[in-house]
């Protein structure tokens, strides 16, 4: 079995994005390891856009999230083959301002479908919405 990586077309990652899902997006912090998390996401094919519904604690300050680069990955089998997506920037809060229009109408696009990976129950859990523009946005297909 011969394994060949090949770069997906633009049409071939929106597509494979699409669909929404989960991944794992990996933030920087000052202690030099990323903290990285699993997380839904939905993605807007029509502006390049990742949402996702992230969960907060009482040890969040809001705005320090949007300060930091980002890694998302996201993968799966299909058939045989393996796609995966990588998309790098930063996240953007979307409540700042200006952006609140273009974001209502994003969010309105997509599905993030609520995974409940938490000691509490979903209802119980403080989430807040933010937004990747990739700087960096590179899909794979492996078969």
């Amino acid at each position: 079995m011969s394994e060949t990586s090949v770069e997906m077309t633009d049409e071939q990652r929106d597509e494979f994005l699409g669909r929404g899902g989960t991944g794992v997006l990996s933030l920087s912090t000052d202690e030099g390891a990323p903290h990285t998390v699993p997380v839904s996401y939905g993605y807007d094919r029509a502006e390049t856009t990742f949402y996702f519904r992230l969960a907060v604690g009482a040890s969040h300050a809001k705005g320090s999230l949007p300060d930091r680069p980002v890694s998302f990955v996201t993968y799966d089998r299909e058939d045989d083959d393996w796609h995966s997506v990588v998309a790098e920037g930063g996240l953007e809060d979307v409540e700042r301002a200006g952006i609140e229009t273009e974001t209502l109408e994003g969010l309105h696009r997509v599905d993030i479908p609520l995974v409940g990976i938490f000691d509490h129950p979903t209802r119980e859990v403080d989430f807040e919405f933010y937004r990747l523009v990739p700087d960096e946005l590179v899909g794979r297909v492996q078969s």
